[in-house]
């Protein structure tokens, strides 16, 4: 399931935005990154021929399997590394950034040690 941060960050981002709308479309995901719709296309693109997503002829975007499994993976670590942080006393803000940075270069084997080693509220 290897995969780069920023392909991640979309899929991620397909995930969040999949449990607020009915449907997700390039132009959602454009506006939610504050990115062009010319490189969310690209992104959309690239994420297809990878099979993390599929398209429907209406242009809206659903993840597969892979996907599914990729996003769930970073949004988990994402919520848990922000609430982690956060309990230690880091401003929200800096605590959601850093936990944006640290769920794309941690180890499964590290984030599962964390997770054992901390118990969250």
């Amino acid at each position: 399931m290897k995969s780069n941060e920023s392909a991640e960050n979309y899929l991620e981002t397909i995930l969040i935005l999949s449990k607020k709308k009915p449907v997700v479309r390039s132009v959602d995901i454009a506006d939610e990154l504050g990115f062009k719709k010319s490189s969310v296309s690209v992104a959309m693109k690239n994420l297809r021929e990878k099979n993390h997503i599929y398209v429907t002829p209406e242009g809206y975007i659903y993840l597969t399997q892979s996907g599914q499994e990729i996003a769930d993976m970073i949004y988990e670590r994402h919520q848990f590394l922000s609430q982690w942080l956060i309990q230690l006393g880091v401003d929200p803000k800096v605590a959601t950034e850093d936990a944006c940075r640290i769920e794309h270069v941690i180890s499964p084997e590290s984030f599962t040690a964390i997770k054992k080693h901390i118990s969250l509220s």
